[in-house]
């Protein structure tokens, strides 16, 4: 590139010796600079018969593609600076409908900070998140579970639990009157126990999971009925079926945040059965992150630029 440059400076001045003074170099470094595109072109450069330095038709040719190359590699450094400002860029993370929820709040403040970069959550099987990170098809993952996997690097950034949720209307909805005012939904159902859920009609999630594994697990270990009725394919159409009065639901805390704030739904505490939900951040251990990516990783952990 640096030849480059020197036939553009003699072809712009007309002369070897003013280029020299431009460039800062001495002319026969800059008859040296040209004398090597000559033999790599095999052509002649500049007309050397003439008073001042000319370009030859090729000389022509080489300076137009000599412009075209420098003014590509200014861009090209002019993009890599806005990557490394997080002005641009792209960031692939892998999450599935429930460690979804804890990205909505991310992706916005993400967003906030450096609109250009575009994000793309994929929908995957959390199984395959790992998988998928180590092998580069996605920069991070987001799972509710440890991997074990010593060729990713992970932080855990929400505690999240399974919550038994029920319909407003449900007796178990109704905590018991203490003489106090305000609807029900303002204060929180007492504990019951497990063995009162084998009269109840479940709505439950056609994934499988390892907590739904643990869930009728538990049931059965317990001698407790779980009387799964109806069976659905997503989060979102759990808690429309209970918030309708069809059945009663064990789904992710984070998930129904929402409703059980606005009182649409209901979250009654279950003795005998407490399951933990810790969101896991995902990135590989070898390598490093794309600016953009690390950018992320930074503000959904909280390390505000350390290193992942």
């Amino acid at each position: 590139m640096a030849d480059l440059e020197t036939l553009l400076a003699v072809a712009r001045e007309r002369s070897f010796s003013r280029a020299a003074e431009k460039l800062h170099r001495t002319q026969p470094a800059v008859s040296l600079a040209v004398r090597r595109l000559e033999e790599s072109c095999g052509e002649v450069l500049f007309d050397r018969a003439s008073k001042q330095a000319r370009l030859t038709q090729a000389g022509e040719l080489v300076a137009q593609r000599a412009a075209q190359m420098l003014a590509q590699r200014g861009r090209m450094e002019q993009e890599l600076l806005e990557l490394r400002g997080k002005h641009r860029g792209k960031v692939t993370i892998g999450a599935n409908e429930s460690t979804a929820f804890f990205l909505l709040p991310v992706v916005e403040g993400f967003l906030a900070r450096y609109p250009e970069i575009k994000i793309e959550v994929r929908r995957s099987q959390s199984r395959n998140i790992p998988a998928e990170v180590l092998a580069g098809n996605l920069d991070l993952g987001m799972v509710a579970y440890d991997p074990e996997q010593r060729d990713l690097r992970q932080a855990v950034v929400y505690q999240d639990r399974l919550a038994f949720i029920v319909y407003p209307s449900h007796p178990l909805a109704h905590p018991p009157a203490n003489g106090g005012s305000g609807r029900h939904r303002q204060r929180r159902p007492p504990p019951v126990e497990l063995a009162r859920l084998g009269r109840e009609s479940f709505i439950a999630h056609n994934v499988e999971s390892p907590y739904r594994d643990f869930t009728v697990s538990t049931f059965r270990h317990q001698q407790v009925p779980l009387n799964i009725a109806i069976e659905m394919p997503s989060i979102e159409s759990i808690k429309q079926l209970v918030a309708r009065g069809l059945g009663v639901a064990f789904v992710p805390r984070i998930s129904a945040e929402r409703e059980i704030e606005a009182g649409t739904l209901c979250e009654v505490p279950i003795l005998q059965f407490k399951v933990e939900r810790p969101l896991r951040l995902l990135a590989p251990r070898r390598g490093r992150l794309s600016h953009a990516a690390q950018a992320f990783w930074d503000l959904a952990t909280g390390t505000d630029g350390a290193d992942v």
